[in-house]
């Protein structure tokens, strides 16, 4: 992108409208630090007529009241044109949060065009009226659109974010109020076009880029039946509390700290290649990298200097550059906190493999090296907490029972992998460990199927049937006694 974007009203209602305030957000580039764009900020006053508005066309308007058919039509528009505008979308986002343009095209552009898609079929398979027998009769089940939604994305991968919650909740029959962060809000403006070109009827979507406070005014606001968030597990925590305050249904997607397990039998080369990938991605911006990886001592060595040689040939710099593999981080404040975390890992005792600092020639910019610590406890910080940033542990294990028990002590459970050459003893392993997703020699986030975790990684589903599901409300008519159906 060349140039400064700017823009200077709000999409409320499915309407460009002014902002009720004077705030502006400031986008800036991690690479060159430089104003790229600017967008109004949201005011408490700007979410009451989004909330307002989507009050209104849930209660009175035609979308809860379409056809499912109706509905998958205007969202295959959708669909369709954010298909066509996926390299622009990929590119806007690299430009505000320094994904590597390698990895956005087919995790920032071409992904979410699968989660629309992937939800189409899921709302063309849902029987949304049956009969059935009951104990004394039949009764009519339903399922109903939720009501109106307030969904928070966050900036690591914000069109992701956004078609894992927009989409089940518009085939659903919801209406939306979209809360964007104020690192990447301007993708979501090419959406609101998007969604305004598809003929989405007014009220039924509404975008705001904004801070956390003007989060917090949404999530608590008494206008809105159901919160989905996706964040870190300290800001879940505040969601589901302001949310308890008036029982709205939520969907929280929030951190990881997930472990690969290295079986002594797994390709080592394959292994490591995959888990270099899996485990800076996006910078190692991302709730499901495998930040902790965890090797047989038998083979220790052999391994972490494998994977030491690995990580320090990750090409780091412009992240529009294809051959950039580890770009720089959002914000000034997040490769502060990458470089604190370093810090502390050498205060609790890690051994520093490679990187540990800012990369020689790149000190303009928000940039990190690739970093990778050995000799981790499992019971230090650096192991425990989410870095969000370009630093990976490796942790030794004596046998498979203790890798089982590493891997679960965490009180996350979002992600996980294990890595061996025999892919049933892998699926016993994966059934044993406490995680929503796990994979077998692989790293990949399947939209098609659920997507969620266990313990503080989160709360629901998102994905497959189960997380449309998350988007209805069951309704049961008990019918008289010996009334038959047309």
């Amino acid at each position: 992108m060349t140039g400064v974007v700017e823009h200077g009203e709000l999409f409320i209602g499915g309407a460009w409208t002014g902002p009720a305030g004077p705030g502006v957000i400031e986008v800036r580039s991690p690479h060159t630090e430089q104003v790229i764009g600017r967008v109004p900020h949201a005011a408490e006053a700007d979410v009451d007529r989004a909330v307002a508005a989507a009050r209104r066309a849930f209660d009175e308007g035609p979308w809860p009241r379409t056809s499912p058919a109706e509905r998958i039509a205007v969202v295959r528009r959708i669909r369709d044109g954010l298909a066509a505008r996926a390299r622009e979308l990929a590119e806007l986002i690299t430009a505000q949060n320094g994904s590597p343009i390698s990895w956005s095209l087919p995790a920032q552009g071409q992904g979410p065009v699968a989660i629309w898609d992937a939800y189409l079929k899921v709302a063309e398979a849902h029987v949304f009226e049956e009969l059935r027998d009951g104990a004394f009769g039949r009764a009519l089940v339903r399922t109903e659109p939720a009501g109106v939604v307030a969904a928070v994305v966050p900036w690591n991968v914000p069109q992701f974010c956004i078609a894992s919650k927009l989409a089940p909740a518009l085939l659903a029959g919801c209406t939306v109020v979209l809360k964007t962060s104020p690192e990447t809000p301007l993708d979501a403006y090419v959406l609101a076009e998007v969604v305004r070109e598809a003929g989405l009827p007014e009220g039924v979507l509404s975008v705001l880029p904004a801070d956390r406070e003007t989060s917090a005014y949404l999530v608590g606001h008494p206008g809105v039946d159901k919160v989905s968030f996706t964040g870190s597990a300290a800001a879940g925590r505040l969601v589901m509390a302001s949310a308890a305050r008036t029982l709205k249904k939520v969907t929280l997607e929030l951190g990881g700290k997930s472990a690969a397990i290295v079986l002594p039998d797994a390709d080592p080369e394959r292994t490591v290649r995959s888990l270099v990938a899996a485990a800076y991605l996006n910078n190692g911006q991302a709730c499901v990298a495998q930040t902790r990886i965890l090797l047989p001592a038998a083979h220790h060595a052999e391994l972490a200097e494998r994977f030491t040689a690995a990580v320090a040939a990750l090409r780091t710099g412009d992240p529009m550059d294809p051959e950039t593999a580890v770009g720089p981080l959002v914000t000034a404040r997040q490769r502060q906190r990458s470089l604190d975390y370093i810090e502390l890992a050498r205060a609790e005792g890690a051994k520093l493999l490679t990187g540990g600092g800012v990369p020689a020639g790149l000190e303009r910019g928000w940039y990190v090296e690739p970093t990778l610590f050995d000799e981790v406890r499992n019971d230090s910080r650096i192991a425990r907490e989410e870095v969000f940033g370009p630093v990976v542990c490796l942790l030794p294990y004596q046998d498979e029972e203790e890798a089982v028990r590493l891997a679960d002590d965490s009180e996350f459970g979002l992600s996980g992998s294990v890595w061996t050459a025999d892919v049933e003893h892998g699926l016993d392993i994966a059934r044993r460990i406490r995680t929503g997703t796990y994979a077998v020699n692989t790293f990949l986030l399947d939209c098609g199927v659920p997507f969620g975790g266990y313990k503080q990684s989160g709360v629901g589903r998102e994905f497959g049937p189960e997380g449309f599901a998350e988007y209805l409300e069951t309704k049961s008519i008990v019918l008289p006694r010996g009334y038959t159906a047309p």
